[in-house]
C-alpha cells in the first residue's frame, strides 16, 4: 500500500484513475487544437521554436534546394537551353526546348492540389520519400538522353511533378510547427531555394566543359539524394489530420473575398514576376554585354534574393506579411519597367541585385497570408489551391513574354506587360488586406 494513497485504495486503482485523466485530457486537448486552428490562435504553443520545429526548418530549407531552386536555377540560367539548342536538340527551335523548363518549372505547383489534400489528411512522408527517388532517378535517366521527348517526359514532366510532390506539403509544414515567428521559418526555408539558384548554375556550365553532359547529369543526381536525405529525416507532421470531410477543392474558401483576391494576386503574379529573371541574360547579350558576363546576371540575381528571402522572414512577423510584401513587389514591378532599357553591365547588375532583393521578398513570404485566411488544419488544401492557379501563371508566364519579344523585336513591350501584371498583384493583394482588416491600416 503506497503511503500517499487512501488505505481502500490499491494500486491498480491509482494506475486506473490516472489512465483515466490521461485519456479524458488527451481528448480535451484535440479538441482544443481544433478550436485554436478554426479562431486562429496558437496551437500547442511550446513548440514555437522548440529544437524539433527548427529541424524540421532545416529539413524544409533543405527541401527548397533541391526542387524549387534545382528548377529554378535550371530553367532561368539557360546552361542547359543553350546547351541543347548547340548540341543534342540543334533540329529543335528554341521555343520548343524552352518547353522543357516551362513544364518543369509549372509542374512544381500543379500537384498542389491533391498533395495538400493528402497532407492534411495525415499522408505525407510515403508520397515524399517515393518522389524523392523520382526526381533522383529522373536525374540520372536526362543524363542518358538523346531525343527531345526524353528530355520532355525526364527533365521536364518527372522531374516537375516530383518536385511538386515534394515541395508543397513541405511548405504546409511551417503552418503546423510556427504561428510566432512564421515570417521567419518560411524565410529560413527560402535559403536553400537562394543557394541552390546561385550555385548549380555556375557549377551546372563548368561541369559541362570539363566532364561532359552525362556526367554533369549523375554529379547533379548525387547532390540532389545527399540533399533530400536530411528532409526525409527530419521532416514529420505535428497537428493531428483533418477529420472534416471534403475533396480535393475547398470551393467554400473562395466565398472569401481575402482569399479569392489573393489567389488572383498569386497567378497574376507569376505572369510578370519570371520575366527579368528569364530573359536578362539574352537582353543583356542582344545590348552588346559579353556572354561570359551575362552568363551570371541570374546567379546575381539569385545571390541577392537571399538577403531579400531573410529581411523578409524577419519583418513579415513585426509588420504583417502583405504589408511587407506589397512595397517590395511593387518594386519589382517597376524594375521590371526599367530592364528592358538597361544596357550596360553596370546597370544589368543594378537591375540584377534589386530585382533579386524584391523577388526573393515575394517567393520566400507569398504563401504565409493564405496560413491567415482559414483553418490551420486546411492549409494544405488552400495552399494546394493556390500554388495549382499559380502554376498556370508560371506556365504561361514566359512563354506568353517571349511570344512579345518575337512579334516586336525587343523587349520594351516586354517589360512593359510583365511590369503591369506584377503592380496589378500588388493592388490584388491590397484588396485582400482590406477585405480581412475592412480598414487601411493594420497589421497583415
Amino acid at each position: 500500500m503506497s503511503a500517499g494513497l487512501p488505505q481502500t485504495a490499491t494500486l491498480d486503482d491509482e494506475v486506473t484513475r490516472v489512465t483515466e485523466e490521461n485519456v479524458g485530457k488527451k481528448e480535451v486537448d484535440e479538441a482544443q487544437v481544433e478550436e485554436n486552428a478554426t479562431t486562429g490562435a496558437d496551437v500547442y504553443p511550446g513548440d514555437n521554436g522548440s529544437l524539433r520545429a527548427w529541424l524540421v526548418i532545416l529539413g524544409i530549407s533543405f527541401t527548397t534546394f533541391g526542387t524549387f531552386g534545382f528548377v529554378n536555377s535550371w530553367g532561368s540560367a539557360q546552361v542547359f537551353q543553350a546547351y541543347y539548342e548547340e548540341t543534342l536538340l540543334r533540329d529543335h527551335s528554341p521555343s520548343t526546348i524552352a518547353w522543357i523548363g516551362s513544364v518543369q518549372y509549372a509542374l512544381i505547383f500543379l500537384p498542389g492540389l491533391v498533395t495538400g489534400r493528402l497532407f492534411d489528411i495525415g499522408i505525407f512522408k510515403i508520397p515524399f520519400f517515393l518522389a524523392s527517388v523520382v526526381l533522383v532517378v529522373a536525374i540520372f535517366l536526362t543524363a542518358e538522353c538523346k531525343q527531345y521527348w526524353h528530355f520532355l517526359l525526364c527533365q521536364g514532366f518527372a522531374v516537375g511533378i516530383s518536385c511538386g510532390v515534394i515541395f508543397g506539403p513541405a511548405m504546409g509544414l511551417v503552418g503546423h510547427w510556427f504561428r510566432k515567428r512564421r515570417g521567419l521559418a518560411l524565410g529560413v526555408t527560402a535559403v536553400g531555394s537562394s543557394i541552390s539558384g546561385t550555385v548549380l548554375p555556375i557549377a551546372s556550365r563548368r561541369l559541362i566543359a570539363q566532364v561532359g553532359f552525362p556526367w554533369t547529369m549523375r554529379i547533379l543526381g548525387f547532390i540532389i539524394m545527399f540533399v533530400l536525405s536530411i528532409p526525409n529525416i527530419t521532416l514529420r507532421r505535428r497537428l493531428p489530420p483533418k477529420k472534416v470531410q471534403g475533396g480535393l477543392v475547398n470551393l467554400a474558401a473562395f466565398k472569401s473575398l481575402a482569399f479569392t483576391a489573393y489567389t488572383a494576386s498569386v497567378l497574376v503574379a507569376f505572369l510578370g514576376l519570371y520575366t527579368v529573371l528569364t530573359y536578362i541574360d539574352i537582353s543583356a547579350t542582344r545590348a552588346g554585354i559579353s556572354p561570359d558576363f551575362s552568363f551570371y546576371l541570374i546567379s546575381i540575381c539569385n545571390a541577392s534574393s537571399l538577403f531579400g528571402r531573410i529581411s523578409a522572414g524577419i519583418l513579415t512577423d513585426k509588420l504583417g506579411a502583405i504589408n511587407f510584401i506589397a512595397p517590395f513587389t511593387l518594386i519589382a514591378g517597376v524594375l521590371t519597367f526599367a530592364w528592358p532599357f538597361a544596357k550596360t553591365e553596370g546597370s544589368l547588375v543594378a537591375i540584377a541585385v534589386l530585382y533579386g532583393l524584391c523577388s526573393g521578398t515575394y517567393v520566400s513570404t507569398f504563401l504565409m497570408p493564405i496560413y491567415e485566411m482559414g483553418n490551420v488544419l486546411d492549409v494544405g488544401r488552400r495552399t494546394g489551391m493556390v500554388m495549382t492557379l499559380g502554376a498556370i501563371g508560371a506556365l504561361c508566364g514566359p512563354p506568353i513574354s517571349g511570344a512579345i519579344n518575337n512579334a516586336t523585336g525587343g523587349f520594351e513591350a516586354v517589360g512593359y506587360y510583365a511590369g503591369s501584371t506584377v503592380v496589378l498583384s500588388v493592388v490584388l493583394m491590397l484588396v485582400a488586406r482590406h477585405a480581412v482588416l475592412r480598414r487601411f491600416i493594420g497589421k497583415f
